[in-house]
Formats: structure tokens, C-alpha cells, sequence
């Protein structure tokens, strides 16, 4: 079509546009009434125009048909949770996440019937513990399986407070794993639980990441096509995740171009767990789906929903097959898998992206110049910025400005969870030695929540 629609129109500049509000606000302040400061710095503006635009975006490489849904599965008997696997490709999983706890899991009970040479399900291997040994028998066991294998050290040293054994043989053994499998992964979720901003945590996944590539180029261990894969916890600012995502691939071919690596980032996401609450828990589920939807539209690989209970119940089917569901419906109800790059083009998103792209970069290379991201987790410097950023949205929380639907806006006097506890849904204190100080996850609702439990009658 050559004619363009709607000729009979005038285009509206932006200067136009921003009189005509101007105009409606009767003397308000245009700038006090309607500019949003995000806490990543952002000034959020009640329009984007293509006059604020100076050149076109380009496309992104997003391929919005091919996410996959992924099943995760914490596995202590081998034979029930590929029994639990089975079943869940049946019911519509495309892929399958296996978080391994110990070596002495028996690798065929749990891949019997899921990988043989006519058919192979994606699987993700998140691996708890450090075994180059494991990864080898499980490479010489399924070699032509699509599998992707989830060894993070320095994951493990800022959650946990320690190497796996040190720093020396930790970094051994990542080499052998790396030279095996060609990838190595990163899991950023843990900044985003533990209260991190966006720009926090996509710089501090860029300079994670950097110190795995800095030591494998010091070891002559780089390819170009290595790839590497971001396990991302999305929250539920439904534009600026999509847009987080985006500028994630954006910053991942930054840094992959200076060690001339040509391959995509693979992006695993799942749910926050930070916004999840006790009370009125199947708000969760709202939350959740609007999380999955931000994480498809900002191209994510694949995607494992959390149950609505995840906090406070053990695994159990209804939870598992519900959050499967709301997957299912995503995909195959509302046409999340049609488009390759939804989100391209849209102004807002866009000028999203290269804000957090570029505020990102400057944090990130300010962490490079003042050593690098494990020496500031070492020196606490890292933990005392997400403390930072984690206190700020808890005074939010409690000051009322981030709400959390009956928690602390309409919450329900009559609702009752004392009863229904099977896990402990706050963070765990144990007194042990530590290398440096662990990585906090928290939830914001937790000290409201402890205050009702206790007031239960």
C-alpha cells in the first residue's frame, strides 16, 4: 500500500502536543504533574514522539516465536522427578529445567524416555555443586541432546559467602567445564531478588560476566562462538522489564564484540520472587502473568512460570500445573509466539532501553575501573549498594507508594495463613564463617507478613 492512511490529518508535532497538555493542566507544573523519576535515575516523560527521535532504532534480534516453556524441577529421586518431567512435556513443556543439588543423582533414571536419538527436550542442568567430571558423563551420555549446562562460581561465592573449594581450583574447574560445553552461565536473578535497581542489575550482570571472559582470555580458552546464558528474574514494572531485557542482549554484544564472540546470549527468565506475598496469595498469579508476558516481549529464550504458593507450599501438582498453564495460554490463546520483535519501534520502550543500556554501561565501567566486580564483592561494595537499593524500595513499600495488593493496600483482615505454612517464607538466619558477606535475598512483604502471623488469632 502506497497511499498513506489519514491524509485528511495534520502530523502533531511534539512542541504541539506538549502545549495541548500544558494547556489542560490550568498553571499546574507540567514537569512536578506528569514527569516520573524512577529510582534507576529515569525520567519518564507522559509522551514519547518520533520528533524525540533522531534516528531509527534498529531491529532487534529477538525471536519472539521460538521461547519455549520451560518445567523447573529440583531433583532428590532421580526416577520421580523424570517421572514429574515426563508428565510435564505431555501437559504442553517444551523444555526442562533439572536443579541438581549433589553428583550422586543417577544420570540415566532421570533422562530415561526424555532424551533418545529420535527426540531431545531442551534441558537446562542448574548444577549446585562443582564436578567437571559431571558434565563429562553427562556430555558422553546424551551427546546429541540439546542440553545447556548452569555452573555459575561467582554466582555461587556472592550467594552463598564462599567458593565452592577456592578461588584457584573453582576457576580450574569452571575452565574444563567451559572447554567441554563451549558456554557458561550467569545468574543475575539473585541481584534482582536481593533488591537490586535495573541499572544495578544489568550492570552487574555485564561485569559478572566480563570476569569469566577476562580469565578465559588470560587462558587462551576464547571462541567465537561460545555462549553464554542469563538466568533473569523479571519483575512486575511491565514496560521497563521488557525493556531491561532488551538492553541485556544490547550490553551482552557490546562486551561479546571486544572478545570477538559472535554468538547470541541465551536469556532463561523466571518471576521475581521479590513481590510475592503470603496474604492474598493468588494476587501472585497476576503478578506472574504479567511478568511472563514482559519477559516474552523482551525476547527471552524460555521461561519457567513460579506457583502462586511457591513461597509458603512444597511443590505440588495444582501449583505446577497452573503456573504451566498460564504459559499455555500465553502462547497458545494470546498469540505471545507470532511475532519475532513485538516491542521494536514502540518510542517508550525504546528510549527505555537505551537509557538503561547506557546508565548500565557507565556503572558497569565504573565497577572495571575501581577493580573489577569480585574485588567489590570481596571489599562489600557490591552488598552495600543493593542494601541501598533494597532499603529505598522497602520505605516505598511501607510508605505505601509500591503497592502490593492485599499487603498493603486492601489487605484482608479475615485472611488466615498460620495453618497453611508447609515451608518457611522468610529469610533464613544460619551463623556460619564466610569469605565475604552472602548475598541476601528478601522479599518486600516479609516484615509486614511476620507482623500478622503473629497477630493470628
Amino acid at each position: 500500500m502506497t497511499n498513506k492512511l489519514f491524509n485528511e490529518f495534520d502530523a502533531i508535532s511534539a512542541k504541539q502536543w506538549k502545549q495541548k497538555i500544558q494547556f489542560d493542566l490550568k498553571g499546574a507544573d507540567y514537569n512536578d504533574a506528569l514527569i516520573w523519576n524512577t529510582n534507576e535515575g529515569i525520567a519518564v516523560k507522559p509522551f514519547y514522539h518520533a520528533d524525540d527521535v533522531t534516528e531509527h532504532p534498529k531491529a532487534s534480534n529477538a525471536k519472539g516465536t521460538t521461547w519455549t516453556i520451560c518445567q523447573s524441577i529440583f531433583v532428590v529421586d532421580a526416577k520421580k522427578s523424570n517421572q514429574k518431567a515426563i508428565d510435564a512435556i505431555n501437559r504442553g513443556a517444551e523444555s526442562i529445567r533439572f536443579i541438581i543439588p549433589n553428583k550422586d543423582i543417577v544420570l540415566n533414571d532421570l533422562l530415561e524416555h526424555i532424551v533418545s536419538e529420535s527426540t531431545s527436550t531442551p534441558i537446562h542442568f542448574d548444577l549446585q555443586f562443582l564436578s567437571s567430571d559431571f558434565v563429562n558423563q553427562l556430555k558422553e551420555m546424551v551427546p546429541q541432546a540439546d542440553i545447556h549446562i548452569h555452573t555459575d562460581i561467582i554466582g555461587n561465592l556472592a550467594k552463598s559467602g564462599n567458593w565452592y573449594n577456592n578461588l584457584s581450583e573453582d576457576f580450574k574447574t569452571f575452565e574444563k567445564i567451559v572447554e567441554s560445553t563451549q558456554s557458561f552461565s550467569v545468574d543475575t536473578s539473585l541481584y534482582q531478588n536481593a533488591g537490586a535497581n535495573i541499572i544495578q542489575q544489568l550492570a552487574y550482570a555485564l561485569a559478572h560476566t566480563n570476569e569469566y571472559l577476562s580469565y578465559l582470555e588470560n587462558h587462551s580458552k576464547i571462541e567465537p562462538n561460545m555462549k553464554v546464558i542469563f538466568h533473569v528474574s523479571v519483575g512486575t514494572n511491565y514496560f521497563f522489564e521488557i525493556a531491561k531485557l532488551r538492553a541485556l542482549r544490547l550490553l551482552w554484544e557490546t562486551l561479546a564484540s571486544e572478545y570477538h564472540i559472535t554468538s547470541h546470549c541465551f536469556i532463561l527468565s523466571a518471576p521475581t520472587k521479590r513481590n510475592k506475598t503470603l496474604y492474598d496469595y493468588n494476587t501472585n498469579m497476576l503478578r506472574t502473568t504479567t511478568e511472563c508476558m514482559s519477559a516474552i516481549l523482551g525476547g527471552t529464550d524460555s521461561i519457567y512460570n513460579l506457583a502462586y504458593d511457591t513461597i509458603y507450599h512444597k511443590d505440588n501438582e495444582f501449583g505446577e500445573r497452573i503456573s504451566r498453564n498460564q504459559l499455555l495460554v500465553l502462547k497458545h490463546e494470546s498469540y505471545f509466539d507470532v511475532v519475532n520483535n513485538p516491542s521494536d519501534g514502540a518510542y517508550y520502550i525504546e528510549s527505555l532501553t537505551d537509557q538503561f543500556a547506557e546508565k548500565a554501561l557507565e556503572l558497569f565501567k565504573d565497577i572495571e575501573k575501581h577493580g573489577g566486580f569480585l574485588k567489590q564483592l570481596k571489599e562489600g561494595t557490591i552488598q552495600r549498594k543493593l542494601k541501598e537499593s533494597a532499603a529505598k524500595e522497602e520505605a516505598q513499600f511501607h510508605a505505601g507508594e509500591d503497592i502490593l495488593l492485599g499487603t498493603n493496600k486492601h489487605p484482608n483482615a479475615e485472611d488466615k495463613m498460620k495453618q497453611e505454612l508447609e515451608l518457611y517464607p522468610f529469610v533464613k538466619t544460619n551463623q556460619r564463617k564466610t569469605l565475604i558477606e552472602p548475598i541476601i535475598e528478601k522479599r518486600l512483604a516479609e516484615q509486614v507478613e511476620q507482623e500478622r502471623l503473629k497477630n493470628e488469632s
